[in-house]
């Protein structure tokens, strides 16, 4: 495994991330320890979690399953940066009662203190906003992350889904406090099929130091060969992809993408993870794997080399959007 620094700060954290959204949903508990400790075991020290993740009824569920983990001893807990996240409500119906949810400092610190019962750990690495909260100022966010932070629940903090302007005034409002180191990381979808990030958000990131982290690196298996899969008589594509491909110019891109790679011998979900790790200021990609399988492929990816040549065919099926303003305007 490689490592680097997560964005400006001394924290070392792993070039894949693992993501646990499909532990309790898709995953049950034995398989889902059985990755963890395959994850590992092959050098994945960052593992990226949140509170609502298990769903409707079952809210908190993937927390818990990694506590359990965590209970096993064995030096787990000491070996993960983990990180989870705060916002959404945590209500089985959906109706949150007043002050359950998004980032006040009540919600924080009624959020923080549950995550860690659930986690069972006295402390979790990277706290992240899970999206922007347009009624709640920084002031009073950065001022209920100090005091977690004084209390030790906390070390670091990072946001999920913010725009740029909202990394810059999460970051001025925390100079401005004074002795808050602000956002360290943001979690953004960012893909070789969505590649408006590069516009603003990651600009954003670099000039603040924030490590990003992007979701759906296969924009929801669209870029893992779906095509070649539903051709061979696996698994169709669903949910996101499946809307994709109904588009025939899409189809037509996506096809187009899986045979530039078969061309060069390499398996799309891999490349297009490898392809992540080679992008400007970017940490690290989050990989979900269902399955032990799945993680052995997000794995091969550290270790692929992909030419210019390749690169460049890439960037012809999937242009970026050009950065900010000069995309938009002259």
């Amino acid at each position: 495994m490689k490592y680097t620094q997560l964005g400006r700060t001394g924290l070392k954290v792993s070039r894949l991330v693992l993501g646990t959204m499909n532990f309790g949903p898709q995953t049950d508990e034995a398989d889902s320890h059985a990755i963890m400790d395959a994850a590992l075991d092959a050098g994945i020290n960052f593992f990226d979690t949140a509170n609502v993740y298990g769903w409707g009824e079952n809210k908190g569920r993937t927390e818990s399953i990694i506590g359990n983990w965590f209970a096993q001893g064995g030096e787990r807990r000491d070996k993960v940066v983990l990180a989870t996240k705060v916002y959404g409500n945590m209500a089985a119906d959906g109706e949150a009662w007043p002050n359950h949810d998004k980032l006040s400092a009540v919600n924080i610190r009624r959020a923080v203190d549950a995550s860690l019962q659930r986690l069972r750990t006295d402390y979790i690495d990277v706290y992240q906003f899970h999206h922007i909260d347009r009624n709640t100022p920084f002031e009073e966010i950065w001022q209920a992350i100090d005091v977690l932070v004084q209390q030790g629940k906390i070390l670091y903090v990072g946001s999920s889904n913010f725009p740029g302007y909202k990394i810059a005034q999460a970051n001025e409002a925390a100079a401005r406090r004074g002795g808050t180191i602000g956002l360290v990381s943001e979690q953004c979808l960012y893909n070789l099929a969505e590649r408006r990030a590069e516009m603003e958000v990651i600009p954003a990131a670099q000039d603040y130091g924030l490590g990003v982290i992007p979701w759906s690196p296969l924009h929801g298996g669209l870029l893992g060969g779906v095509i070649k899969k539903e051709v061979q008589g696996g698994r169709r594509a669903s949910g996101r992809a499946a809307d994709t491909l109904a588009d025939p110019t899409a189809r037509a891109q996506i096809q187009s993408y899986e045979d530039l790679l078969d061309k060069h011998g390499l398996e799309p979900g891999e490349a297009a993870l490898a392809w992540l790790l080679t992008r400007p200021g970017v940490t690290g990609p989050i990989v979900g794997p269902r399955t032990a399988e799945q993680l052995d492929s997000a794995l091969r990816a550290v270790e692929l080399e992909l030419s210019q040549e390749l690169l460049t065919g890439l960037d012809e099926i999937f242009p970026g959007p050009g950065p900010s303003p000069e995309a938009f305007a002259w």
